[in-house]
């Protein structure tokens, strides 16, 4: 695992005193920090924090390895159905560290509907063959309105292809024992994978949500996890400065409390843009948060932002350099790209051509990030770094340990519940309400004499 934080573009030395950061600042929290490590080896050691054990948690690699070699043999396509936490992981390993047409010329061919909207999953079905094709329904409860929505959908073709046969091609990943999916499995022997029941959605990658797709993708989970057995020692590091996620969380947390109240993540390379896909949910769910600890009204939080290196350099990067000072950018950057032919100037009758002769993709890529961190940093725009030697099992098992560590890090430094979401609890139940699921009657009414109540304004 090679993975380094480069944070020299918030310290006061490099981008001036009033934008940056002194070793002072971090030294104030170094004494919160220790006891926010501490508190988090407590909950780990109480099985309260699941998500800090998964790394070590090698045994399951062998029965999802054994399980994946079965799907392999029996199945051409597989469909994960899951939303949020239950999908964006997963969606991100694939991305990451699959050839990028994958589907073209593999099987079983893999594919991620994480949305109800009805013409994109119409197209799903027709282009696959419902009969040979393994359907992973992925919640703990078994009751979020998207995935049961999902969920029946298929099983409509899924029952007219099969018959009495459907559950066949059928598996679970959801809690060990309580949730809707373990009734249905008790009736039917579906195959079922467990999600501890501390880990959260948004925390769940390391676990059976994300490793089973990549195991039956043919990505190494061993070596996930050891690059996340690796990074999580480093995380565990008492010397807060030498604390790579106690690092990342107090850069954040510092610049919250100076009201840059927006995180941009921006990789420099196709294979890491759905992490900031992922990223986008660790961070606004875990730190969006209206109350503190002890019950006092802070609005706290910083809105995630997706950016991908070049592409939106041509598009919000005029902002970040010359709009409002209001943001903190964390570059992800590849050193080692595992393609990266040389150019040649086949039109040498046209000289502006010849300073790209002789140099690759990969460092034309990483000079246009260079040159955004320059113009940033100019501009007293605090960026930093997150530097991948290559882009391979062991570093993105390592990234995304280094993220959710950093979270858990930055909730106890805002003195919030980094682990719950109330927030979209509400929407949950309004959904509930409004769709006429049982037991909400009431909140239904409450919702349709808000509405009625409301004044329209409409062109």
């Amino acid at each position: 695992m090679q993975l380094k934080i480069d944070y020299s573009n918030v310290m006061n030395a490099n981008i001036g005193a009033k934008h940056g950061l002194a070793e002072s600042d971090f030294d104030k929290l170094i004494p919160a920090g220790k006891k926010i490590l501490q508190d988090l080896r407590q909950k780990a050691k109480d099985n309260k924090l699941g998500f800090y054990k998964l790394p070590s948690q090698f045994d399951i690699a062998d029965e999802l390895e054994s399980y994946a070699s079965v799907v392999k043999k029996r199945f051409e396509n597989y469909v994960h159905i899951g939303i949020g936490g239950s999908a964006l992981g997963s969606i991100a390993l694939q991305n990451s560290l699959l050839d990028s047409y994958y589907n073209l010329n593999n099987s079983p061919k893999m594919f991620f509907p994480d949305n109800v909207d009805p013409d994109w999953l119409n197209d799903l079905v027709k282009n696959i063959d419902v009969s040979k094709t393994l359907f992973h329904i992925v919640s703990k409860s078994g009751g979020t309105a998207e995935t049961a929505a999902t969920t029946l959908y298929f099983m409509k073709f899924l029952t007219d292809t099969l018959g009495d046969n459907f559950y066949k091609n059928l598996l679970f990943t959801t809690d060990p024992v309580k949730g809707l999916l373990n009734q249905i499995a008790r009736e039917y022997p579906i195959k079922c994978f467990r999600i501890p029941p501390s880990v959260g959605g948004r925390f769940s990658v390391l676990s059976s949500v994300g490793l089973i797709s990549a195991a039956i993708a043919g990505i190494d989970v061993k070596k996930l996890l050891s690059g996340a057995a690796e990074m999580a020692e480093k995380c565990d590091n008492e010397n807060l400065k030498k604390n790579p996620a106690f690092i990342y969380a107090a850069i954040h947390y510092i610049y919250m409390t100076r009201g840059k109240n927006i995180s941009v993540m921006m990789p420099y390379s196709n294979k890491l843009r759905d992490m900031a896909d992922w990223y986008r949910q660790l961070w606004a769910e875990s730190l969006g948060k209206r109350y503190d600890n002890e019950g006092n009204v802070v609005e706290v939080g910083q809105t995630p932002v997706k950016a991908l290196g070049t592409t939106d350099q041509h598009s919000q990067v005029q902002l970040y350099v010359e709009g409002p000072n209001d943001k903190l950018i964390t570059f992800l950057e590849v050193e080692k790209f595992k393609e990266n032919l040389q150019l040649k100037n086949h039109f040498t009758y046209i000289h502006e051509f010849d300073y790209l002769a002789g140099k690759t993709l990969g460092e034309l890529l990483n000079a246009e990030k260079m040159a955004t961190e320059l113009a940033l940093s100019n501009n007293h725009r605090p960026n930093l770094t997150i530097k991948f030697s290559e882009v391979s099992e062991e570093n993105i098992g390592a990234f995304f340990f280094l993220l959710e560590a950093a979270t858990a890090f930055a909730g106890g430094l805002l003195n919030i519940d980094a682990f719950n979401q109330p927030g979209v609890e509400e929407g949950k139940i309004a959904t509930y309400a409004l769709m006429g699921r049982k037991g909400y009657e009431q909140k239904k009414k409450d919702i349709e004499t808000l509405f009625n109540k409301k004044q329209a304004f409409m062109l």
